[in-house]
């Protein structure tokens, strides 16, 4: 038998969108994810972005949680 490798624990580019504004729980999450991958924060309420860009950033990151 061959041996595997897992990917699980390799850095993943992570995407937090923030449909209501940040909160205290979505910032402790974001924290503590910011350790080990590269963690990008789009606020809908804070800034104007349009819908082609957050297509865009949604399909370059390997996980995207919305909030």
């Amino acid at each position: 038998m061959g041996q595997t490798s897992s990917t699980s624990s390799a850095p993943k580019k992570v995407l937090h969108i923030l449909n209501d504004g940040p909160d205290a729980q979505a910032e402790r999450i974001i924290a503590v994810q910011a350790k080990d991958h590269q963690v990008e924060v789009v606020d809908l309420t804070a800034a104007k972005v349009s819908y082609d860009e957050l297509v865009d950033r949604i399909f370059a990151c390997d996980r995207v949680i919305s909030w």
